[in-house]
């Protein structure tokens, strides 16, 4: 499985949020805000957007003049980092890999999602590659060289994959994606849908550089979480004996969405590398948003970073990795 920093042939998207799951009032914001992040990638790279046939026009009002290619297809929801597939790069061309999307755990009605990954695979004239192994990407994390960061309450929960070990999961990733290092973070379960994504608590920057969210507000199921992590990490290697470089991302406090609770996902480790640059989170607050983008203009200082307001994907408990997922250029 490439770094996501990897070129990039495309990001897909889904445009798939509905009444149903976000409700009437947030449901406008939610399909602005899923645009205005295509639109932004789409300065970088080609966007292929999911879109379901009856909102075709919408997504086409909305899409404007940006480099977007709207695709066809039934959907639950959006976040297509953990419904879609996970390409891997393969002697014998691009493969994608379809971990069983199963609701994080039955807790969402997905019967169109779990779906999803097999029609990206085709779009993409990928070939398919099945497991037996439940698991979303947002949970798994990668340098592209071998090391993976993993949490635990996700991928070893038995609400996806009852009776696997740590060496269980690690085999078979090694298989289907070529880790053969894997930093277990505890994560936790039960407070948000996805039982503690990856994609929320660490990201490579590169190999041997890793941000790790930090959450200062000790009322926080996520304050100890990641302090824990923090530790975890700070005395890792990777996969070639190299400790890990840890740079922090803190959350920001004075949010300008004002109905922000508890699900409410505001953290600047969920941004998106994609061909030159780097999607953030934008969160109306003037320090902690200004710090994150001076953080990660340091971390990558041959990408531009570019600031989105997400506070209608936010409100969902996800972000601008969670919504999207890359389509790695293949290289023979």
């Amino acid at each position: 499985m490439p770094d996501e920093g990897a070129t990039h042939r495309r990001t897909w998207m889904a445009f798939g949020a509905s009444a149903s799951v976000w409700g009437r009032e947030l449901l406008p914001l939610v399909q602005r805000d899923l645009l205005a992040v295509a639109t932004a990638i789409s300065q970088f790279e080609p966007v292929s957007m999911l879109v379901r046939p009856d909102e075709l026009a919408l997504a086409k009002r909305l899409v404007s003049d940006a480099d977007i290619t709207l695709v066809k297809a039934p959907l639950d929801d959006l976040w297509i980092r953990d419904s879609g597939p996970t390409f891997v790069d393969t002697p014998q061309g691009l493969a994608a890999v379809d971990f069983n999307f199963n609701g994080w755990g039955r807790k969402q009605a997905h019967s169109r999602d779990a779906r999803i990954a097999a029609l990206v695979t085709h779009e993409a004239d990928a070939r398919r590659i099945s497991t037996d192994l439940v698991l979303e990407v947002g949970a798994l994390e990668v340098d592209g060289l071998g090391t993976a960061i993993i949490t635990e309450s996700c991928v070893l929960n038995p609400n996806r994959n009852p009776g696997c070990s740590k060496t269980d999961v690690e085999s078979e990733l090694s298989r289907l994606l070529g880790i053969t290092k894997v930093i277990w973070l505890p994560g936790i379960r039960g407070h948000d849908i996805t039982d503690g994504h990856t994609d929320f608590y660490a990201r490579f920057v590169r190999p041997g550089v890793v941000v790790a969210a930090m959450d200062d507000d000790p009322e926080s199921f996520d304050y100890d979480v990641t302090r824990t992590h923090l530790d975890i990490l700070r005395q890792a290697t990777d996969v070639n004996g190299r400790p890990l470089q840890v740079e922090i991302l803190t959350a920001p406090t004075n949010l300008r969405f004002s109905g922000a609770d508890d699900d409410f996902a505001a953290g600047y480790i969920n941004f998106y590398e994609c061909n030159g640059a780097v999607v953030m989170p934008d969160f109306g607050d003037p320090d902690a948003d200004a710090a994150a983008h001076g953080t990660l203009t340091r971390l990558f200082p041959d990408r531009s970073v570019v600031s989105v307001a997400i506070d209608g994907i936010a409100a969902g408990g996800g972000g601008i990795h969670c919504a999207t997922q890359q389509e790695p250029l293949w290289h023979a």
